[in-house]
């Protein structure tokens, strides 16, 4: 009887130790029992019956997918080269396991797919411009797909988008167009601030009996000739005239 025994505690024993598996904290063990689903198991220590049943655990956290550079051509025929990553977690075990065979493979091909269809539907100014608002239509597209698969798309980010060399040298020579444009109004509207200021500069100068004489011998004073050059200033009639007014207007002063 012992010689019997023996082997079935050894069996049993063989059974116990190779059936224990843990399932982490952020995991959930999907279990076939004969290749039926009969349930999943939460974190911690658990048993499966070797050879009779089967757990496959699936991971909960976010998980990031690459969708690899697509040659895509806009809705104003410009190709471009444009890659993403999408960010996706599984929200039902069951679902993630029993529904698709590689629902990692599955999201990234989806969402490639998805990438072609927004981008080629677009112009290529919008696809530079509005690149937050692209990959929000990219998710949606990809979201309403893989809900049913126990997935949730959390996020989708363009990464790069590559133009034709010809178009890059066509952009460069416009925004330095604009660069131009810009600053020919921003010196324009210099010019007509400075000379609303000389103006008034003017017009007071004017009111003022011998302002504008003051202000000519002001300028002749802050020239600093060389010494041995002669400068000979052609002073206008108004000059004398205001040399006059102020000399009344000291006079009157003094008396």
């Amino acid at each position: 009887m012992e010689i019997f025994i023996w082997p079935i505690i050894s069996f049993v024993f063989f059974l116990i130790l190779f059936g224990l598996r843990i399932v982490d904290q952020y995991e959930r063990g999907v279990v076939l029992t004969l290749g039926k689903y009969t349930g999943t198991r939460t974190p911690g220590l658990t048993w499966i019956l070797i050879g009779i049943q089967k757990m496959t655990k699936v991971d909960l956290r976010i998980t990031t997918t690459d969708i690899p550079q697509q040659e895509v051509i806009t809705k104003d025929n410009v190709p471009v080269g444009i890659n993403a990553v999408v960010y996706f977690q599984v929200q039902n075990a069951e679902q993630a396991v029993l529904t698709i065979k590689d629902y990692t493979l599955a999201v990234s091909q989806y969402a490639q797919a998805a990438l072609r269809d927004v981008i080629g539907s677009i112009e290529l100014d919008s696809l530079l411009s509005e690149r937050e608002k692209n990959a929000e239509e990219i998710q949606k597209i990809v979201a309403q797909a893989t809900g049913s698969w126990g997935i949730l798309v959390t996020d989708i980010k363009i990464q790069d988008i590559e133009l034709p060399a010809d178009m890059k040298r066509i952009m460069a020579k416009q925004a330095e167009a604009e660069r131009e444009r810009r600053a020919v109004i921003i010196k324009a509207e210099g010019e007509f601030a400075a000379s609303e200021r000389l103006a008034q500069a003017a017009g007071v100068l004017s009111s003022t009996p011998g302002g504008i004489s003051m202000r000519t011998l002001q300028t002749i004073e802050k020239i600093n000739p060389d010494p041995s050059k002669t400068v000979i200033f052609a002073l206008p009639i108004e000059f004398f005239e205001g040399i006059k007014s102020l000399s009344k207007y000291f006079d009157e002063k003094q008396k």
